[in-house]
């Protein structure tokens, strides 16, 4: 009977193993676990810690029993293989006291990696703790309850610093978040990371950026700057590094990335030996490079085919874009491909693009920005990368850039692409169409844009007249230094005050009115002109993450939280305050309308929405929705006094206008968008 033996019972090895059952009744298949779980949701732990996932037995997908009932599947919790013998094809291992012989036909390697303890003072104490089990993740928790909302420090900010900087906030820390690098998540676009770390300020994260851990006390983190930083709970999520002891001892050759290499078919250098997940190099799929790639999608794919090969079959494993995706708080960013940076070092002829659009239509209820940013070829057009980023959206929208990349499809191609459309689900033109339009427009100059990390070289070098489209309120919050406000709906009356020699770089909220004012300033002669791609919404993450002396930072609006306090898990007591904690962003404060003005004095009435006008308004003004205004005549006074109408854009105020002029109101006007009335001021 052929044997399969297998090492790593977690993603990889434990999907190898039902997948080489599925193939096969006859085989004898015998799977070794150095841990005493196996087959184990670990991608969830950060959310039992939180609260969210109520029931801990709900992380164990399967056990040694159940392997052996469903599968037939010999499964050795709490064994360690210390030795592979490739000439005997004996593996030597140790459970518990006793040392104990496997012999095997095909060997498959699937023992993942381990967080990195740096050498630092301190590592070792009780309260410090790394997580990548479900022992662990009960430490963990059972430091929480101790503790009860101390102060907690999460050294690095990847994926599990991240999840776990929002679980520790939920359970009630006050956490601190130490990275390294000059922004969190250093394999995002600073633009998207600016995004992750506007989040995690905003709901009361501190971050220490450009510094570096250099010791820990029973009650302190030292940076290396000399800070000390109070800490009752110190989690460790610097990397991973493969488990390779095994694999080295045996002879199997390492690839140029540390990891242990494979060729096509996950076959080692030994071809007994095959080897899937966290401990392998794997080619990037866009620059057909070696690369790491530790994520849990790719490693359940490869323990698939190894399976499928170790029994015999010729199925190549192709690769991985490394497509990725992470909540922070209500924010979702995803990535996949390669990032703009990325593509650069690699001396391709590589642009970037970033475009901001609804998830869903405007006018549905409910509608959210989100971030759609594509790297791609300028030359030939192929994609090359994406990152998205949103509280809605952001997910599907990388999915279907990930198979986009997949598939080699170029921007042309993306331009076309038919996404389903309903008002409650999404747009006519989705955010993927729109970013595909705005790369079109760069590469043929029709609308060419600048991205954030190109602002500062490009305004030290042209010195170029920036001009900020929005209306005047939006640009009193943040946007380039030294800029003209001009909002759009007044630009074409005063395009005869700029040179049409000098450069001009315009900005609005999004890229979209800057486009269209970028158009005007083409059509009237102008040939230097620009827009910042994704508008001031990219440059205020970009400021988070890198800084600019050319961006005036808005002030973040930070999130109101409800009081709670998850409860004691290790007791696994139900109650209600097991709930996530739910939390809401704080509206601007709304501007109150004037108490009823004279009758004989001009009435300035906003017909936006009440959401709309708490954002702020033209000053006196009272605010009386369009919906409302049927009901709500009585509040302006008689039929020959002088009223002003507005809105967002003058659109709503046109309406408004002729009900009033219907309804026998003789002094009505349109006095069309907040900006025009604000310039008209």
């Amino acid at each position: 009977m052929t044997k399969l033996l297998i090492i790593g019972g977690v993603a990889a090895g434990a999907t190898a193993a039902a997948k080489a059952r599925r193939l096969s009744s006859e085989i004898e298949i015998t799977m070794l676990e150095a841990g005493p779980d196996v087959s184990f949701a670990n991608c969830g732990l950060p959310y039992y810690i939180g609260g969210e996932i109520e029931d801990r037995s709900s992380l164990i997908l399967q056990s040694a029993e159940s392997f052996w009932n469903q599968h037939r599947v010999k499964v050795h919790t709490n064994t360690s293989a210390l030795k592979i013998d490739p000439k005997q094809k004996i593996v030597h291992a140790r459970q518990g006291k006793d040392d104990i012989d496997f012999s095997y036909d095909k060997l498959i390697l699937a023992q993942g990696g381990r967080p990195i303890l740096p050498p630092l003072p301190g590592v070792n104490l009780n309260h410090v703790y790394t997580l990548w089990n479900l022992s662990e993740m009960d430490a963990i928790v059972k430091q929480i309850t101790i503790t009860k909302q101390g102060n907690a420090v999460i050294v690095g900010g990847g994926f599990i610093g991240l999840e776990m900087a929002e679980a520790l906030t939920h359970r009630g820390f006050n956490v601190h978040l130490i990275e390294k690098a000059p922004h969190v998540m250093p394999t995002l676009d600073p633009e998207i990371a600016g995004y992750a770390e506007s989040e995690l300020l905003r709901n009361g994260v501190t971050l220490h950026k450009n510094q570096a851990l250099q010791s820990i006390t029973e009650k302190s983190c030292i940076l290396s700057n000399g800070n000390e930083i109070p800490a009752d709970l110190v989690l460790l999520s610097v990397g991973v590094l493969p488990t390779l002891a095994l694999a080295k001892d045996a002879g199997l050759e390492l690839g140029s990335t540390g990891n242990l290499q494979v060729n096509d078919y996950l076959q080692t250098s030994d071809p007994s030996i095959y080897a899937a997940g966290d401990m392998i190099e794997i080619y990037q799929r866009v620059n057909k490079k070696r690369a790491r790639i530790p994520l849990a999608g790719p490693a359940n794919r490869q323990g698939r085919i190894a399976a499928e090969n170790a029994l015999g079959a010729q199925k190549s494993y192709t690769g991985s874009l490394g497509t990725s995706v992470v909540r922070v708080f209500k924010g979702v960013i995803g990535s996949t491909g390669l990032t703009l940076k990325n593509a650069l070092e690699m001396g391709l002829p590589a642009q970037a693009i970033t475009v901001h659009k609804e998830h869903h239509t405007s006018y549905y209820p409910g509608a959210e920005p989100v971030t759609v940013r594509l790297v791609y070829n300028a030359e030939n057009k192929k994609l090359l990368g994406a990152q998205t980023a949103g509280i809605k959206g952001a997910e599907r929208r990388i999915d279907v850039l990930a198979t986009a990349i997949f598939a080699g499809l170029t921007i042309d191609d993306l331009a076309e692409l038919d996404l389903a459309y309903a008002p409650p689900l999404g747009t006519p033109n989705d955010a993927i169409n729109m970013v595909a339009y705005a790369a079109q427009n760069q590469i043929s100059q029709y609308s060419p844009s600048l991205s954030a990390e190109e602002l500062d070289a490009f305004i030290e070098k042209n010195n170029p007249t920036l001009v900020d489209v929005r209306d005047p309120l939006k640009f009193q919050k943040g946007g380039l230094v030294e800029s003209l406000n001009v909002p759009l709906e007044v630009l074409a009356d005063r395009l005869d005050s700029f040179s049409p020699h000098k450069t001009v770089l315009l900005l609005c909220d999004t890229g979209k009115k800057a486009h269209s004012a970028l158009r005007q300033f083409k059509n009237a002669g102008f040939s230097q002109v620009y827009y910042v791609s994704g508008g001031n919404s990219t440059l205020q993450n970009y400021a988070l993450a890198l800084g600019s002396p050319y961006i005036r930072k808005e002030v973040l609006t930070p999130v109101e939280k409800k009081s709670k306090v998850a409860p004691d898990q290790a007791s696994k007591e139900k109650t209600a305050s097991t709930q996530a904690e739910e939390v809401k962003i704080l509206n601007t404060p709304a501007i109150e309308p004037q108490k009823e003005k004279l009758e004989n004095e001009e009435l300035i009435v906003d017909v936006r929405t009440r959401g709309e006008f708490s954002g702020g308004a033209y000053p006196g003004a009272i605010n009386i929705p369009l919906d409302t205004l049927q009901n709500q005549l009585s509040k302006l006074g008689p039929k020959n006094r002088k009223i002003v109408v507005y809105c967002a854009s003058g659109a709503r105020s046109s309406y408004a206008e002729k009900f009033l002029k219907q309804e026998g109101f003789t002094a009505v006007r349109n006095g069309g968008g907040l900006s025009q009335m604000m310039m008209n001021a």
